[in-house]
C-alpha cells in the first residue's frame, strides 16, 4: 500500500537586513509570507507605529531596529528605514516569478479616504500626494513620509503611489496612506497560482 505524500510546505519569503552607514545602523527582518507580528523600535515612536501597521495590514513579520543621528535630525533614520525595507522586499521576492506584481489599495479611516498603488516593476518611482498641514504628526516630521516612499520605491525597484483623496486629521492621513501602502503590497507580493511558474511581464525581465 502506497502512503500519500504529505503536500510540500513552501518556505516563508523572508529576507534580513544590516545597513551600516555614518548616519544611521538598521538591522532586521522582514517576512512576506507572516502573521502580521512585529518588533521595532526607530527612537521615533509614530514611525514605529507606522511600521506596527505595516507589518499587521501587511501580513507581514517585521523585526527592526534603528540608531540614526536623531540629534541631527529625523531624516536619515526616516529615508533609511524606507531603504531597507525596499531592499528587503526586492530580496524576499526573489525571481519574483509567480506573483501579481500589482496592487491597490482604498482605505478608509473615519473622515479620512487614502489610495495606494504599487506596481512592482522593476522601475522605481514614487508619487507621493500627502498634503498635511502640521510640521509634526506625534514626533515624526510630516515631510519626511515623502522620502520613506521615494527610499521604498527606489531600493525595491517599484512604482508607488499613494495619496490621501480627503481628510481632516494629519494622524489619520498618515495612518489610512500605510494602511493602503501595506495591503497594495501584500496583494502585488501574492502569489497568483495561475501564473505560478510565470514572469509577470511580457518583457521577459523585472
Amino acid at each position: 500500500m502506497t502512503k500519500a505524500r504529505a503536500p510540500r510546505l513552501r518556505s516563508p519569503r523572508a529576507a534580513a537586513f544590516n545597513r551600516q552607514t555614518s548616519e544611521t545602523q538598521i538591522r532586521g527582518r522582514l517576512v512576506l509570507d507572516g502573521q502580521g507580528r512585529y518588533d521595532v523600535g526607530t527612537g521615533i515612536r509614530f514611525l514605529d507605529h507606522m511600521l506596527e501597521l505595516f507589518a499587521r495590514h501587511g501580513g507581514f513579520d517585521l523585526t527592526l531596529r534603528a540608531r540614526g543621528d536623531l540629534d541631527v535630525d529625523q531624516h536619515h533614520t526616516v529615508e533609511d528605514v524606507g531603504i531597507v525595507l525596499g531592499e528587503a522586499v526586492l530580496k524576499a521576492l526573489g525571481t519574483r516569478k509567480g506573483i501579481n506584481r500589482a496592487g491597490y489599495f482604498v482605505m478608509p479611516m473615519d473622515e479620512t479616504l487614502a489610495v495606494a498603488a504599487i506596481d512592482l516593476s522593476g522601475r522605481p518611482h514614487a508619487v507621493v500626494d500627502v498634503k498635511l498641514r502640521v510640521r509634526r504628526v506625534g514626533d515624526l516630521q510630516s515631510e519626511l513620509i515623502h522620502d520613506f516612499f521615494e527610499g521604498f520605491a527606489a531600493a525595491a525597484r517599484a512604482n508607488v503611489h499613494v495619496t490621501v483623496l480627503y481628510g481632516r486629521s494629519s494622524h489619520h492621513q498618515v495612518e489610512a496612506v500605510f494602511k493602503a501602502f501595506a495591503r497594495a503590497l501584500r496583494v502585488a507580493c501574492a502569489p497568483d497560482a495561475r501564473l505560478a511558474k510565470m514572469l509577470p511581464s511580457t518583457k521577459g525581465l523585472l
